[in-house]
């Protein structure tokens, strides 16, 4: 009941309040996308050194697949990253 009310109150700002938000989202988007994608490399690596800790003779064909992961993972955070800072650019103020 209270989200109504307030969806409400802000209906009648102008389109700077509404870039006002747009740049909220951006900064937040890039910042979720750039922790997220520090979590996944972490992961990749630390499940990387345990593979090669258990298999060494795997140890170049394991290195070479958690390299291709954590790259893609960074390309996908890269790609987030500049979707967000072309929302931001759209509103100018």
């Amino acid at each position: 009941m209270h989200l109504y009310a307030l969806m409400q109150a802000a209906a009648p700002f102008s389109r700077e309040y509404a870039g006002a938000w747009a740049m909220l989202g951006a900064g937040v988007g890039a910042g979720l996308a750039t922790i997220g994608a520090g979590i996944g490399i972490g992961r990749i690596g630390g499940q990387v050194a345990d593979a090669i800790a258990r298999q060494p003779e795997a140890s170049g064909q394991i290195a070479t697949q958690g390299l291709i992961l954590a790259a893609l993972v960074e390309g996908v955070a890269l790609f987030a990253v500049v979707i967000a800072f072309l929302i931001q650019n759209k509103f100018a103020f």
